[in-house]
């Protein structure tokens, strides 16, 4: 596929200044293809890598000014970050996290985008957590790999490209599957919830 993509742009790998990846948050097997791939590709090249944070490229997606990136992470948890545009770059309001969705980052104000499949997932708890804030939703966004290509350029030209081994995920889940017990704490806890 990058041959092909290569090919079809009349461009070779030593053309290029750098590798973009989607660094995560995200699944663990789809991180590491996407980091040992851009490590791969700029290491046999020469070139630098780029990671791109997976809820900075709903946020980009999104084409709002205040957005709550959200993915579903799985086990009742959820992928967050808040980011508002400054001229031609992101603030970060609150960093990447995992957490219960009725504990996601609290905002400031009104007028902000909920970014991200979190916002299906976990629909009713996150429209309650963020009544009167969140004006708009956009559950069917997902991190593509153009708006990691846009917001890598910015951050290339920002001198914040790295060498193919510097490049890493970022995870922030420490554990992907829950014991029996987990999962049986965690349904009686969605029950006591739900019954709210």
């Amino acid at each position: 596929m990058t041959s092909a993509l290569l090919t079809q742009a009349a461009l070779r790998v030593q053309d290029l200044d750098a590798v973009a990846y989607g660094a995560g948050p995200g699944s663990f097997t789809g991180l590491r293809i996407a980091c040992g791939t851009a490590q791969g590709i700029a290491a046999g090249a020469g070139i630098l890598t780029v990671g791109v944070g997976t809820l900075l490229a709903l946020a980009q997606a999104s084409g709002a000014h205040r957005v709550l990136a959200c993915l579903d992470a799985r086990m009742g948890e959820i992928y967050c970050a808040a980011y508002e545009r400054s001229a031609q770059t992101w603030d970060v309001v609150h960093p990447p996290q995992l957490c219960a969705p009725s504990a996601g980052p609290v905002l400031s104000g009104d007028g902000w985008t909920g970014a991200g499949g979190g916002f299906d997932a976990h629909a009713n708890v996150l429209a309650q957590r963020y009544a009167g804030q969140i004006r708009e939703v956009q559950p069917q966004l997902h991190p593509r790999a153009h708006e990691v290509a846009v917001l890598a350029a910015e951050l290339l030209r920002q001198g914040k490209g790295v060498p193919p081994e510097q490049a890493h995920p970022l995870y922030l889940r420490d554990h992907v599957a829950l014991t029996i017990e987990e999962r049986r704490v965690r349904g009686l806890a969605a029950a006591a919830e739900h019954d709210r």
